[in-house]
């Protein structure tokens, strides 16, 4: 093995394509979902438990800062989704070009954008 190999260690230089980044808020948002996941099963939980905690959570959901939480959750939700839809696509032969994966992830994560949009506005 050679063992003078050249070793780039500054992330700053690093210059990742479009689908290099898609690819890795893909792997980001499905930790954040392992942990986001608790948030939403909790209020699930919660809400059919009994009314009082129906209301529990009712009044929760009113708190900036649970809005925060749950909007992002669900944001990463909706970007792991569209991502993992382009990887499906990508499996079954479409985009598989350097040209079709750059439009691919573009195309991407302007649907994610816009659903992440739509989430903000329904949450709040």
């Amino acid at each position: 093995m050679k063992k003078n190999r050249p070793v780039n260690l500054d992330l700053a230089t690093i210059k990742l394509p479009i689908t290099g980044f898609a690819s890795f808020f893909h792997r980001v948002s499905g930790i954040f979902l392992f942990a986001g996941a608790a948030v939403l099963l909790w209020m699930l939980d919660s809400s059919l438990d009994s009314q009082e905690s129906f209301a529990a959570v009712r009044d929760a959901s009113a708190n900036p800062v649970f809005k925060v939480v749950l909007w992002a959750v669900l944001s990463a939700l909706a970007y792991h989704t569209v991502m993992g839809l382009r990887h499906l696509m990508m499996d079954c032969g479409v985009g598989e070009s350097l040209e079709g994966g750059k439009r691919g992830a573009t195309i991407a994560f302007a649907v994610a954008i816009v659903l992440i949009a739509l989430i903000g506005v329904w949450v709040w």
